[in-house]
């Protein structure tokens, strides 16, 4: 019970107004498992996802041959910028613009979730990017 209050309490203390020091950890976190990723190090790029995310896949291996094929340009990007960061209900929103290898930009959210670990991805989505590509 005291694991889940202390979660708690951190969970609300960082679910504040997104602020420049918000943006700076949740860049570092998915830039973290950006370069797990570049390395093949699927095990440490598995502890920057959520708890939930965890669960769902249950293994490193699972989750990355996930990433590998349902997000390929999350796991062999050429370039990697970080655009606005919005709150969702009271979480951090990262909007990622990414150029893959072949020169084509995809247009990504990161859902981020507060954890007594700091900033976890809780979910990625790809969205339609008009005018974006090669």
């Amino acid at each position: 019970m005291k694991a889940f209050l202390k979660a708690l309490a951190v969970s609300l203390m960082l679910a504040g107004p997104a602020t420049a020091d918000t943006k700076d950890e949740v860049t570092a976190v998915i830039q973290s498992q950006i370069e797990a990723f570049l390395a093949e190090d699927v095990a440490t790029a598995f502890t920057f996802a959520s708890p939930g995310i965890k669960r769902m896949f249950g293994s490193p291996d699972r989750f990355g041959l996930m990433v590998r094929q349902g997000y390929p340009m999350v796991w062999r990007p050429a370039d990697v910028q970080y655009l606005e960061l919005r709150e969702e209900s009271g979480a951090p929103v990262q909007r990622v613009l990414i150029t893959d290898e072949a020169g084509a930009t995809h247009l990504l959210e990161y859902y981020m979730v507060a954890t007594g670990d700091g900033w976890q991805i809780g979910g990625v989505r790809i969205l339609e990017a008009a005018g974006l590509g090669a």
